[in-house]
Order: structure tokens, then C-alpha cells, then sequence
């Protein structure tokens, strides 16, 4: 059952001028509830509009965005409540840090909720430690932190409304191997506690066969393909026709096969190329 979806909708940049862009056409989609989905394509294949339109930052020109089978323009006057039931982490979210302390900071959106003090205190204490922020942390100034550890504290911000639906644009970019782990667990661990829909935007293959159930393929302003993150990685010649990657361990074991081991070309994750391997190798 989708908790979110998108049905028939297209969104248009400039309409009318020289500049008009067509940024998503007659693209339906939808998001499984309770269940983590990544949005993968080239840049410019529409997936930043699209997420735009999850939560109402963009209208579409065509197309209606359904919010448990509602559709969330159908009163334009309470979109601002829709904005809290779908949380939108954009690219880049520590650059909107401001606040004296990460505890402000963090309390800043439950706030503007109306949410109790009682109720804010215990979001901000479940939700740092879900995304691997201590006590010290949360008291310094966010311009005090790592690189690695704004980033947390600005997802924690959106968290802490407790979002039905948490959507993120590129969640890890710029952060090293270590940096994106954190921030993949942190996502994971927060919708394993509170069971929300979850949809990631990532260029890395290796983030979605990782931490993705399901994907959904953009490419030129259509959904190109979509299904569990099984069914989509066992068309890897399809994403590459495209120009997609896939993940690296996948290559791997096209190239084993290419040398007559009987590489298990459908795996895409370093643990089930492992498993493949040693059960291929034993005596």
C-alpha cells in the first residue's frame, strides 16, 4: 500500500517564455508506506522536482500529488500542515543551520509545530541519538561541529517533527566512506523506530543496494523503471543502456564471468557477492 504517490503529474518550468523546461511528464509513481525508496537518474531527469512536489514546496502543472489517497492541493490554504506530515531534507541542509546551540537548532521546526516543551525535550533525545549526536554535541554551536555531524544535526531538525514521510535529496553528498555510512544508518534506524516512508535521492548505486526495499529509475522527466530494489538491479544492462551506473561489487562479478568463473551477476551487495563466492569455492 503506497502512503504517498503521484499519479499523471508533470511539472513545467518558465511555461509561456523561451526558457519553458519540462521537467516531469504525465509521471505517475508510487511510495510504499513503511518502506525506504530510492529515486536514482542522471541530472536534469526530474527527481529534485519531484521530490519538490511530495510536500508541496512546487504545485504541479498537471497531476495530482495523494497523500493517503488525498490529494494534498485539494485545500491550498492548509499545505503548510502538509509540509510537516512530509518532511523535506534538500541538499546541502547544514548551510540552513543558525541557531545558538544543535538543541535550538533541532527544536526550531517542532516549534513552528506548536509542539509541547515536554514533548520537544523527548524528540530532541530519542532523535540524537537515532542520528548519533551526544549530550556535548548538542549543547555547542552547530558552527562547531565536523562537516559530517551538521549534516546529522540538520537532518535531526526535520526529524524531530516526526514526519509521516521523510524525503532527502542527496543525503550524503560530499561526505567521505565514513560520513555516508552514518548518515545511511541514521536514516535506516529512524524508520525502523518510527516506521515512516522514507525516499532517498542518490547517485550512488552503492547507497541504494545497501540501504533501499525499493527504487525507482528517472530518466528524461519519466520514471523509466521501477520495483524492489532485487527487480530493479536484475536489469543492470537496462541502467546501463541509460547511462546508469551500477555498483561496483556488480562489475565485479560481470568481469568473473567474463573470465569463466560462474559469478553470480546479480548480486549487488559486497555481502551477497561474498556469500555467492564462497559458496561457488567450496569443497
Amino acid at each position: 500500500m503506497s502512503k504517498i504517490s503521484v499519479k499523471n503529474v508533470s511539472y513545467v518550468y518558465s511555461p509561456g517564455t523561451t526558457y519553458r523546461t519540462d521537467a516531469l511528464t504525465n509521471v505517475t509513481a508510487e511510495f510504499e508506506s513503511g518502506k525506504i525508496t530510492g529515486l536514482i537518474g542522471h541530472t536534469g531527469s526530474g527527481k529534485s522536482t519531484l521530490v519538490q512536489l511530495l510536500n508541496g514546496l512546487l504545485k504541479p502543472s498537471e497531476g495530482e500529488v495523494l497523500l493517503d489517497g488525498r490529494n494534498i492541493w485539494e485545500n491550498p490554504k492548509e499545505i503548510g500542515k502538509i509540509r510537516f506530515r512530509v518532511g523535506l531534507v534538500m541538499q546541502y541542509p547544514e548551510y540552513q543551520l543558525f541557531e545558538e546551540t544543535v538543541r535550538k537548532d533541532i527544536a526550531f521546526g517542532p516549534h513552528n509545530m506548536g509542539m509541547s516543551e515536554e514533548q520537544i525535550e523527548k524528540n530532541i533525545e530519542k532523535i540524537a541519538k537515532i542520528v548519533g549526536l551526544d549530550e556535548l554535541s548538542l549543547d555547542k554551536s552547530p558552527f562547531d561541529l565536523s562537516g559530517g555531524q551538521k549534516r546529522r544535526a540538520a537532518i535531526a531538525g526535520v526529524m524531530a517533527m516526526e514526519p509521516e514521510v521523510l524525503v532527502l535529496d542527496e543525503p550524503a553528498a560530499g561526505l567521505d566512506p565514513e560520513g555516508r555510512r552514518a548518515i545511511f544508518s541514521a536514516i535506516s534506524d529512524y524508520r525502523e523506530k518510527t516506521e515512516a516512508t522514507v525516499i532517498i535521492v542518490s547517485h550512488s548505486m552503492e547507497d541504494m543496494a545497501d540501504f533501499c526495499d525499493n527504487i525507482i529509475v528517472m530518466a528524461n522527466s519519466k520514471v523509466f523503471m521501477s520495483g524492489t530494489r532485487d527487480e530493479v538491479f536484475s536489469r543492470s544492462s537496462e541502467l546501463t543502456s541509460i547511462g546508469l551506473d551500477i555498483p561496483e561489487i556488480t562489475r565485479l562479478m560481470m568481469k568473473l564471468k567474463e573470465k569463466g568463473v560462474a559469478a553470480d551477476t546479480g548480486a549487488y551487495t559486497v555481502k551477497s557477492a561474498a556469500e555467492s563466492l564462497i559458496k561457488l569455492f567450496e569443497v
